[in-house]
């Protein structure tokens, strides 16, 4: 036979319903089986504050209680032999009693004036623990999962396949589509922590991380590509960095630092994979070290043919 079930709620029998009903709810929330799961005796003590206040929350259950017509298991009291409604018999209604988890145990999700679906939404933040379960099931689906995944600029825009490890020791294989952004957010359905209804979502953030020469302005690919004071006078060809690996470009004789040559489908990709230009913007470098005759040459030329430095966009 179950405890007094105002003594299960930790109430007296003058307790107001809102006062039931406020213990009822702070009981469930500390002993609900997905706040502890695998805890067999919070799952038992929620069974009994369930079972309790299925009695005393109803009030025309409590009424009955109160009068002595029912016991603390919902059954009737027994009124000698006959009509085989003592505890031994039959039950009012059906095979079994209902005390909160429907005949044979399924779990009821809602008693009077209170609606478990809330409690669970604010144990769960905001989200119900579902519906239609057997109470061995509590529908209730396993929590996403959020981690940040760092790819370098070439896997963002030709795609890839990344390898992700959580602190549980399991290991998620991302797929990193073609176009990825900075700050893209990938949805993994089903790769998140497991639970009794089946597992949450993996939801992993991709920072692209800075490349050391090739930099995103607006939605072109830009770097800066250093060339001789020669080549930049005289023109020629030099080899150029690409994502895609190195090419050939012509430099236009009488080259500025500043001039922008435009290689074609070697920038960024977009959502559907198509390409977009790499922009090389050129830089007239000096040697590293001093000549004596480059020098001499520049003096002269001063002398003879001066000319005034204009600033270029």
């Amino acid at each position: 036979m179950a405890r007094d079930p105002y003594q299960e709620l930790g109430v007296s029998r003058t307790a107001s319903a809102d006062e039931i009903r406020k213990a009822f709810r702070k009981l469930a929330k500390q002993n609900h089986p997905d706040a502890n799961p695998g805890d067999k005796e919070a799952e038992e003590r929620f069974k009994r504050v369930s079972a309790a206040f299925d009695i005393v929350g109803d009030a025309d259950k409590r009424k009955k209680f109160d009068a002595g017509e029912i016991d603390a298991d919902g059954r009737e009291s027994m009124r000698g032999f006959g009509g085989g409604r003592g505890p031994w018999g039959p039950q009012p209604g059906g095979a079994g009693r209902d005390n909160g988890f429907g005949r044979g145990g399924a779990y009821r999700e809602s008693f009077e004036g209170v609606d478990l679906g809330d409690i669970l939404g604010e144990m769960f933040g905001g989200r119900s623990a579902g519906r239609g379960g057997g109470f061995g099931g509590f529908s209730q689906r396993g929590a996403d999962v959020r981690a940040k995944l760092e790819i370098d600029l070439e896997e963002a825009i030709k795609g890839a396949k990344k390898r992700i490890g959580f602190s549980d020791g399991r290991t998620i294989d991302v797929t990193i589509p073609k176009g990825a952004q900075d700050g893209q957010t990938l949805r993994l359905k089903g790769q998140g922590a497991p639970g009794r209804a089946g597992p949450g979502d993996a939801f992993i953030e991709l920072a692209i991380v800075p490349h050391p020469i090739f930099r995103r302005e607006g939605e072109v690919l830009v770097m800066d590509l250093p060339v001789t004071v020669y080549d930049a006078v005289l023109g020629g060809k030099v080899e150029a960095p690409t994502p895609d690996g190195p090419v050939t470009l012509t430099i236009p004789r009488g080259t500025n630092s500043g001039a922008k040559l435009r290689l074609k489908g070697r920038g960024l990709s977009d959502a559907q994979g198509r390409r977009g230009d790499l922009f090389a913007r050129l830089v007239v470098t000096l040697p590293d070290a001093p000549d004596p005759e480059l020098e001499a040459f520049a003096q002269g030329w001063k002398a003879k043919r001066p000319y005034t430095a204009r600033r270029r966009s």
